[in-house]
């Protein structure tokens, strides 16, 4: 789960992208034109933010400039405007990205989270240790003291997934989407069925299940 500030002075738009996006188990703050939206970023802890352009009191593309002052926290700009120069000036005010209205909703949370996989995402080592537990992901191998763990691929991938979003909530969905794509016929439950037999496998206690919404990999346990 990620804490999103939506800036959005249309009431209407803003509740629908902060209901749908509470859907994909985010937090949402709301804010309405350019002065609050400074406010509550500065009062909050937040991971992403969805800012339109033309707001009151301040512009959008002046509160991503305040922001920029002190944050490189992903940024995807909101707008009806649709020319080049304000696109431009977006990207050059350090924008993530950029979409237009009107747009679907479904586009707007697979670029939300692919900006917030972008900012989570850490350079993972080739091989990890976990006890006595050596896992090679670039090799797609594991071994333990009496030697080669029968692992699969996609085991391995989803654990590779869920460090990169280490102490974030990754829903079943997300996770297929991440490691099979979005139009691949698996069915949630699978999900299931791949984190039961990682754990097995590799000993792991570190993937926690967050009840009716997915798993988390965290080390302070």
């Amino acid at each position: 789960m990620a804490t999103l500030l939506i800036v959005e002075d249309d009431k209407d738009i803003n509740e629908a992208i902060g209901e749908y996006l509470r859907n994909a188990n985010h937090e949402i703050i709301s804010a309405y034109d350019g002065a609050d939206a400074l406010d509550k970023f500065y009062e909050n802890q937040i991971d992403l933010v969805v800012l339109d352009i033309m707001l009151p009191k301040f512009s959008g593309l002046a509160v991503l400039k305040e922001i920029r002052k002190t944050s490189q926290i992903p940024l995807l700009m909101l707008t009806a405007i649709d020319n080049e120069s304000t696109q431009a000036a977006s990207f050059d005010g350090q924008a993530d990205d950029y979409i237009t209205k009107p747009f679907s909703m479904v586009l707007l949370g697979k670029r939300v989270t692919a900006l917030l996989r972008r900012s989570k995402k850490q350079e993972q080592p080739e091989i990890m240790q976990f006890g006595d537990v050596s896992v090679n992901f670039s090799g797609y191998a594991a071994c333990d003291s009496d030697g080669d763990i029968n692992i699969t691929p996609k085991e391995i991938e989803t654990l590779k997934l869920l460090i990169e979003y280490k102490g974030l909530v990754l829903s079943r969905t997300q996770i297929i989407d991440a490691i099979w794509g979005d139009d691949y016929p698996i069915i949630d439950r699978t999900i299931d069925t791949y984190i039961k037999n990682i754990r097995k496998k590799l000993k792991l206690d570190c993937i926690e299940t967050v009840k009716g919404v997915g798993y988390k990999f965290e080390v302070n346990k």
